[in-house]
């Protein structure tokens, strides 16, 4: 009996000992790069802490300095630009979500569903709307800025593989996410001079008359210029290729 209890003792000893040196090797912690954001000149950096075997959390933060939008001239050719030009824009995001890893390979690898929250904030300068006074028979320079908000909840399916002979190198496959939520802002439209009377009902005449699908706004103008407020749904996809290092 006392033969049997040492060797329970010694066995129970070597998986517990064995059970926290595994712990202790398990490499939880995750830094990563969204590299396909680089070409929206997206700069940005995630952190992902595995908790569970299956469960981790994902925070990621983007930048994307103060410049011309994107590729511009494939949703805004030239020859269709309107009256607005030179358009300067600024976007930061902050994305936290929890995921559920459903491969049992553990730890932040494989497949995975990964339920998010994304809060963006976005910064319009530079963007000059030509208003035309009939009374005047000219044009007016506008100089439009602003901010817009938006807060949204969306779902990413993915894939995580961890590579090297120690497995320390990250790739992050986001297959196909989308979001919806709300945004709010408001932009400033300022003129190089006063407006008179007759030419600020004009210009809210124009402005009331752009057709925005889904967006509610309303505006306000003065002598100075126009306010518009926006508010209205938010929506958007999200897919890209992240390499990182596991430790």
């Amino acid at each position: 009996m006392k033969t049997k209890l040492i060797i329970t003792a010694f066995l129970f000893s070597f998986l517990m000992g064995k059970s926290q040196i595994f712990s202790s090797d398990e490499k939880k912690n995750i830094v990563k790069t969204n590299l396909t954001a680089y070409a929206f000149r997206n700069y940005n950096i995630s952190y992902e802490r595995a908790l569970l075997k299956w469960l981790s959390i994902n925070i990621s933060y983007g930048n994307m300095p103060k410049g011309s939008p994107p590729f511009k001239k494939f949703y805004l050719p030239e020859e269709n630009a309107g009256d607005f030009t030179d358009i300067e824009l600024s976007n930061t995001q902050i994305t936290i979500e929890p995921r559920f890893y459903l491969g049992g390979k553990g730890f932040g690898q494989g497949f995975y569903l990964a339920p998010y929250y994304r809060n963006s904030q976005f910064t319009i300068d530079n963007m000059v709307y030509q208003f035309y006074s009939e009374s005047l028979q000219n044009d007016l320079p506008i100089n439009v800025s602003g901010k817009l908000s938006a807060n949204s909840f969306g779902l990413l399916i993915g894939n995580q593989w961890a590579l090297g002979r120690n497995k320390n190198w990250v790739i992050d496959f986001w297959i196909l996410g989308g979001h919806y939520g709300k945004s709010k802002g408001t932009l400033a439209g300022k003129t190089t001079r006063k407006l008179t009377p007759q030419e600020q009902a004009e210009l809210k005449s124009e402005f009331d008359g752009q057709d925005i699908p889904f967006i509610k706004y309303t505006t306000t103008t003065n002598e100075d210029g126009i306010t518009v407020e926006l508010d209205g749904p938010w929506a958007g996809l999200r897919s890209g290729l992240s390499f990182g290092y596991r430790f």
